[in-house]
Formats: structure tokens, sequence, C-alpha cells
């Protein structure tokens, strides 16, 4: 069934990447020299700079980065960032090279991307992924303002991600595992879906979650210590940590830190080199790791409600359907994990004009909220409560402006797409309705312009 009325040849346009370059360097590490492959994949340029995460990982490849570029069209489409989507890889195993080896690597990776254009404030611009993080972010940077010392105002613009010293932006590390939080609430709160078997909050949930890095660990932190769900398993490739009262997660993150491992954590079933720990029943299973985590082979044995895509692409094709058939509630990758790109967004919006948020309003809130305080107080004869009114007061750090806007998007996304399944409801589930509300906006900007 189609559900799009696309002019003739337009589906295969979108379909496509723009282009895909593949770069090959050399660097001079340990006595002799080693030769890298990397990519960058353009897929769209219907809306500029093109953006998308640079991932350092040993089995990379460009089919991989062509598919995962066409997802960031989507996703930035789907969330009304002014972004086309994009995507790099290296080939490279981080852990095999010392941090003073990766920064000659990524530097030399940036002079690359920059010799064909594929890095720069108003073209394309990176963003951290799996193996990568802020300090990667820094180094090409610099790099990129070595290689363009004309261009140096805009320079920070170049990527997002970046260390708060460098340019970076409160809520940027947190960004996508926060977009999982607030994705969750949305589809709870709408009276319009079937919530957790009619309940509209996680207070006391069961919660697992499938991958314990940066998206996993803040996801869960978040879910359990603000939103009041258990945590009951985490999951990750060397095994599970288990707890049906729940996992303290900033316990098990320090472990993890210190030890390399979640195994072994006091106060919860240790089960080493087993993946069946996402297998167990719960209310939320949020896979926050690699590409088809749910799989033909053990989608028979899931038993959550409620699956939550924080991974890029952690249920595959037929999976998918098989979960749908027996009453699963599928979150899409498309809008659940799509965090991190808004507050990017922000990051690269605050680079470019080189204002910190809330430097402008700020002090003006605090002053009306002084107002608003004393002009209860006196109406009241009664004090503001002490526990509250620091609160109240404050003007709005960075961090709370981020949080805000963030929610707000992910809120608004939500609504377009359970509008769009109210409106049309043979679209039939919520990753079909959220493909159509990005392509159809896709198909209309291509038109504006003339292709």
């Amino acid at each position: 069934m189609t559900f799009l009325d696309l002019p003739e040849g337009l589906a295969e346009r979108i379909i496509q990447c723009n282009s895909t370059y593949t770069v090959r360097f050399g660097v001079r590490l340990r006595g002799r020299m080693y030769s890298f492959i990397g990519w960058r994949s353009v897929h769209s340029e219907h809306s500029e700079p093109v953006k998308g995460g640079i991932r350092y990982a040993p089995n990379a490849d460009a089919e991989e980065v062509e598919a995962l570029a066409a997802l960031m069209t989507l996703k930035c489409s789907l969330v009304d960032v002014p972004f086309g989507g994009s995507k790099g890889a290296l080939k490279i195993d981080p852990r095999e090279w010392t941090p003073q080896e990766l920064e000659r690597i990524t530097r030399r990776f940036t002079q690359e991307l920059n010799k064909r254009g594929l890095i720069g404030p108003g073209v394309n611009v990176p963003a951290p992924d799996i193996g990568t993080s802020e300090r990667e972010m820094a180094w090409m940077m610099d790099e990129f303002r070595r290689a363009n010392p004309t261009d140096v105002v805009n320079a920070r613009a170049c990527v997002t991600g970046k260390p708060l010293s460098k340019g970076g932006i409160a809520g940027r590390t947190e960004a996508t595992g926060r977009g999982v939080q607030f994705a969750i609430q949305s589809y709870l709160r709408d009276p319009r879906t079937s919530g957790l078997n009619g309940r509209r909050d996680l207070k006391d949930a069961s919660v697992i979650v499938q991958g314990f890095g940066n998206v996993g660990y803040h996801a869960a932190k978040f879910l359990s210590e603000e939103d009041g769900a258990r945590v009951i398993v985490v999951a990750e490739r060397d095994g599970y940590v288990a707890n049906p009262m729940g996992l303290p997660i900033e316990l098990l993150k320090q472990h993890q830190l210190l030890t390399g491992s979640i195994l072994s954590f006091p106060g919860a079933t240790s089960v080493a080199g087993d993946m069946t720990g996402i297998e167990l029943p719960c209310d939320v299973l949020i896979p926050a790791a690699m590409e088809n985590a749910i799989h033909s082979e053990n989608v028979g044995r899931i038993r959550a409600r409620l699956v939550v895509e924080a991974a890029n692409g952690p249920v595959s094709f037929e999976a998918d359907k098989m979960l749908r058939s027996v009453g699963v509630t599928i979150l899409p990758d498309l809008y659940v994990n799509a965090g991190g790109v808004v507050v990017s967004y922000f990051e690269w919006a605050k680079n470019l004009t080189r204002i910190p948020f809330g430097l402008m309003e700020r002090r003006r809130r605090e002053r009306r909220n002084q107002t608003i305080a004393a002009a209860l107080e006196q109406m009241t004869g009664k004090e503001f409560p002490a526990d509250m009114r620091d609160e109240f007061l404050e003007g709005g750090a960075e961090i709370d402006l981020v949080r805000s806007g963030l929610e707000d998007v992910m809120r608004s996304t939500w609504a377009r797409i359970a509008d769009l399944m109210e409106e049309q409801p043979e679209l039939g589930d919520y990753r079909t309705a959220a493909y159509v509300a990005s392509i159809r906006q896709i198909a209309e900007a291509y038109e504006v312009i003339g292709i």
C-alpha cells in the first residue's frame, strides 16, 4: 500500500545518497606508516548544511554510512531542524590506539574531509557517534580552524558535541538519553495511545536497557531518578546485571568506569557472556546499542509491552512485523533518538550567533519572578515556600533552556506523528507514520526548489 502521492521519479531521488566519498590516508605512528580508510556520505542537500555523526568502528563500511546518512535526513526532517542528512565513519578500533595517536589520526582525517569540502559550518557539520566523543570533536574543530584561518569567527560551528570550553552547549552529552525520556513521556501522556495497559506514567514500571553507553546510561538514569521507573536489567556485550527491585544507575555507572564492565556489580545478579537479559518480562524495553539487537531468532522471546528504539535500527524488519503482530508497541528510532541532533542544532546556532543561551533574558526573568513572588506574599500575607523559592526565582541557566527546547521539540514531533495516525489509521504503526511525515516534508522541500 502506498501512503504518499509523490511526483514520478521523486521517490527514487529521495532514496539515493547524493554522494559518498572514500578517503584513504596514511599516518606515521610507532615507527612505521599506517593506512586508514574512512567515508563521509551526503544523503540529501534539500536543506543545508548537512548534519550527521562520525563513528570510529572496526566493522564500518560505506553501505552502513549511506544508510545512516539517509536516516539522518529523515530524522532532521521529522523534528524540523534545518539540516540535510550526512554520516561519516573511520574504519578503526579506537581501543587499539593511545589518545595521542588517536589525535594524530583524527587530525589527518579532518584534513582529508576539509580538502573535499566535507566539513564546515555552512556545508557539513559532524558530531560524535559510536567510538567518538567531545574529545574527537574538539580535535576536528581545532584542525578545521588551522586549515581555514580566514573563517575563525564561524569555525566553532564546524562540528557539534564539543566540550563546553570549546563552544559546546550544556546538555549535549545527555541529549539523546533525555530525548528518549521525553519520547516515552509524550507517548504515555497522549490519551489516544494505549499507554502501558492504560497507565499514563512510569511510576514503578519495569524497564530493561540494552547498552550502557552514553544513551543507555542517561535514559536509565532519568527514567529511574525522575520518573520512578525500576530499571531491572542492564545488558552489555559481555553479559547483563539484574535486580527486580531496580538497579541504582549512578552506582552501576561508577562501577563500570572503575572496572571496565557492568558485571560483578554488588547487589545485582550478574550473568556473563549471555545476551538473554533483554528477553526477561518488562513493561519497557530500550535497545540502546547496535543495529538488529532484536531479530528473527530472538524476537519470539521478547516479553516487553513497549519497545523504545534508542539505537539506530535495533529492531530488524522481520522482528518489527512479529512484535506488532502480537500487540507490542514500537516507538521508532527516527523519533526516539532525535534528541542528539536537536541539541546539536541548538549548539550550532549558539556558535553562529556567538551569544550564550539565556544571556539576553535571564536577569529580566529573575526580576519578573521576584515581582510575582513579592506580590503573592503581599496578597496572602504568607512567605513564599522556602523549598520552592530558589527554583522559582531562577532566571533559567543554559541547561534549563536546552532541556525546555528539547522537550518542546519532542512533544510537538510526537503530536505530529500521532495526529497523522489519527487522520490515516491505515498507516498502522508509528514507524510508518513517522516516515510519511518526514518524507512528505522532504518532498515539499524538493518541489519548492524546483527539483
